[in-house]
C-alpha cells in the first residue's frame, strides 16, 4: 500500500531527487519546484521563471543543501533549505535538458539534452568546459562514474550506449542496444519486439557496474572493464518500455536495483543473483570510437547463447498501474522506500519490506 504525498504540485511530476539529510525534491511541468520533508511535508515551493518543465533535481555529494534542478535549457543551483530565488543559473544546452549528473568532488556538472549533446559544465568558474557530441538522438541519461570524477557514462534513443573520458572529445567504447536486441529476436523468431531505445541508465557504487532500462522492456547489465564495456546479463519483467532504473545504496548489498516502466510497475531486482545466470563466456560488444571491434563481434557471436534476456524474477513488485515518470529509492527515519510520480500532481511512497 502506497502513501500519498500530496499539496506539493499542481501539475504533473517530472523528476524526484533525494538528499543526504532527509530532505527530497521534485519537479513538475511549468517550472514547479517543491522541496519535502522526510515525512512528506512540502518545506519549500518555488515557481521558476520561465515556466519550463523542471526535468532533473539531484542534490550536492558534498553539501545537503545545494540543490540542481534542469529546466528547459538551463541548469539553476538552489538552497533547498531557503527555497527562493537560485544562487545561480546557466544557460548550458542547446535544447531541453534531460538528465543532470554531478560528480563526486561537486566539480562538474553534466547535462544530456534532446539535441543528443552532453553539456560538462565547471561548476567553480560557471564555464561548459566539454561539449560531447556523439549521439545521433535525444541523449535520455547520462552519468559521472562514481571514484572516476572524469568519466562518464551515457545512453541515448539512438540505442547507443557510451563510455566518456573528459580528457578525450570522443567516446572512448560504443555499444549498440540494436545489435544484442537482434541476437535475441534471431532466437525468438515470430515474436514482435519494441526497439531498444535506451531511456535511463545508472551506476553502483563501486563505478564498474551499471544497468541500463530500454524501451523494449529489457534492463541490460553492463559491466566497464578498462576502456569497454562487459554485458553481465538481461532480464525482462516490463511489458512496456523501461524509464528509470536507479541502483539501491542501502540495502544489503550495492546491486539491488530499482526499475520503473511505461507498464505501470515498479520492479525491485537482486541484480547480483541475475548476474550469476549468466556464464564467463559473455558478450563483450560494441565497438572502440567509430572502428568496429572485430574481437568484439566475435565474442558476441560465439556467446549468443548468454547474451539473451533471462528469465528472472524480482524480488518486490509493486502493480502501481500508472506509467512512471521517475522513481527515487530512498531511506527516511532509517527505513527504505520508493518514492513514485506518475502522470499525476501527487507522489506515490511505497515501503520496501519482505526482502
Amino acid at each position: 500500500m502506497a502513501w500519498k504525498w500530496c499539496d506539493g504540485h499542481s501539475l504533473p511530476v517530472l523528476c524526484v531527487g533525494a538528499g543526504a539529510d532527509g530532505l527530497l525534491a521534485s519537479g513538475a511541468e511549468g517550472g514547479e519546484l517543491t522541496v519535502w520533508s522526510d515525512e512528506g511535508t512540502p518545506i519549500g515551493q518555488l515557481k521558476l521563471e520561465g515556466g519550463d518543465d523542471v526535468t532533473n533535481a539531484t542534490f550536492s555529494p558534498s553539501s545537503p543543501n545545494k540543490l540542481y534542478v534542469s529546466h528547459g535549457e538551463a541548469i539553476s543551483i538552489l538552497d533547498a533549505r531557503a527555497l527562493k530565488e537560485p544562487v545561480d543559473r546557466f544557460r548550458v544546452s542547446e535544447d531541453e535538458i534531460n538528465c543532470l549528473s554531478v560528480n563526486e568532488t561537486d566539480s562538474l556538472i553534466a547535462a544530456a539534452d534532446d539535441s543528443g549533446s552532453i553539456k560538462v559544465l565547471d561548476l567553480s568558474s560557471g564555464k561548459v568546459v566539454r561539449s560531447l557530441r556523439k549521439h545521433t538522438n535525444i541523449c535520455s541519461s547520462v552519468t559521472f562514474r562514481p571514484q572516476r570524477p572524469q568519466c562518464l557514462v551515457s545512453c541515448g534513443l539512438d540505442m547507443q550506449v557510451m563510455l566518456w573520458n573528459l580528457q578525450k572529445a570522443r567516446p572512448l567504447w560504443v555499444l549498440n542496444l540494436q545489435e544484442l536486441g537482434e541476437e535475441e529476436q534471431q532466437q525468438c523468431a515470430g515474436q514482435l519486439f519494441n526497439p531498444p531505445l535506451a531511456h535511463a541508465i545508472t551506476l553502483a557504487t563501486c563505478g564498474n557496474t551499471f544497468a541500463c532500462g530500454s524501451e523494449d522492456g529489457s534492463i541490460h547489465m553492463f559491466k566497464v572493464a578498462g576502456t569497454r564495456f562487459e554485458r553481465q546479463a538481461g532480464f525482462k519483467g516490463h511489458s512496456q518500455g523501461v524509464s528509470q532504473v536507479h541502483f539501491v545504496n542501502f540495502l544489503s548489498h550495492p546491486h539491488w536495483l530499482v526499475s520503473g516502466g511505461n507498464d505501470g510497475k515498479v520492479l525491485l531486482w537482486d541484480s547480483s543473483a541475475g548476474s550469476a545466470t549468466v556464464s564467463k563466456g559473455q558478450a563483450k560488444g560494441g565497438h572502440r570510437r567509430k572502428a568496429k571491434s572485430v574481437k568484439g563481434q566475435s565474442a558476441s557471436k560465439e556467446g549468443a547463447d548468454h547474451n539473451t534476456v533471462k528469465a528472472f524474477s524480482p524480488k518486490l513488485s509493486i502493480n502501481h498501474e500508472e506509467k512512471v515518470n521517475w522513481i527515487c529509492p530512498a531511506q527516511l527515519k532509517g527505513e527504505g522506500w520508493i518514492i513514485v510520480a506518475d502522470q499525476s500532481s501527487t507522489l506515490s511512497v511505497y515501503p520496501i519490506t519482505g526482502l
